[in-house]
């Protein structure tokens, strides 16, 4: 086996340590056959071209005026995937989700390297001026913010119900040569009736991170207002 061996390991924590890189390279490899599972399933059924409301940009524009986009103009090139992350914020989710705000600081993070590959938009329920002081006070400067508006999509695709309760939801599609859109996949935190929140957690290092730990994940939510590292250090 590769991975690293210490002089005094017991020959119980070896035979135990080569079971685990065992199922690590089973799990590595069943992950890769998931993934093709998703890249060839057959084209998605056509779906509205959408309208949402986008601020500007930059967050420090002010009170510029609020444009409507359309779900095909956000694939920036042809041949693009575009990816939405379904935020949990607004209508009957008044303030917006700490396990959201975790993630999507983690895709403020990784979103130029993303930009690469895919288009990729944050959609909230939340008005446009209130996403945008929200993505302010958190710093997401790399992100492109939008507000479903009146529209349906989030309902349509599963990310909010009738009441206007909010799911943390992820849709992918493709755009054909002629300009529709496409469904291609969507998936939410609960799996199933008995695996509810473990949907998503491939797009959140966060847990993996916890996993790789004799403690595990726990009974664990993110606070949002940490300590500084100095202070946090000092404990």
């Amino acid at each position: 086996m590769l991975y690293t061996r210490l002089a005094n390991e017991s020959a119980d924590y070896v035979a135990f340590r080569d079971q685990l890189q065992r199922a690590e390279i089973e799990l590595m490899q069943h992950r890769e056959q998931v993934a093709a599972l998703r890249r060839n399933l057959p084209p998605g059924p056509v779906v509205p071209d959408y309208v949402f409301q986008e601020g500007p940009r930059r967050l420090d524009a002010g009170d510029a005026p609020v444009q409507t986009v359309r779900l095909s103009e956000l694939f920036t090139r042809p041949d693009r995937t575009l990816v939405v992350y379904q935020f949990m914020y607004g209508k009957l989710q008044t303030s917006a989700c700490p396990m959201c705000t975790m993630w999507i600081d983690g895709f403020n993070g990784v979103a130029q390297h993303l930009a690469q590959n895919i288009d990729f938009v944050i959609l909230a329920a939340a008005d446009p001026a209130a996403l945008r002081a929200y993505a302010r006070s958190r710093g997401w400067t790399n992100l492109r913010l939008l507000s479903a508006g009146e529209g349906t999509f989030k309902y349509d695709l599963g990310g909010e119900d009738a009441e206007g309760n909010q799911d943390s939801t992820v849709s992918v599609f493709t755009r054909d040569a002629d300009g529709s859109v496409r469904h291609s996949y969507t998936f939410h935190p609960r799996m199933s009736d008995d695996i509810d929140q473990r949907g998503i957690d491939l797009l959140s290092p966060v847990w993996h991170f916890l996993d790789l730990t004799p403690q595990g994940r726990g009974e664990w939510y993110p606070d949002l207002a940490y300590p500084e590292p100095s202070t946090a250090a000092a404990r």
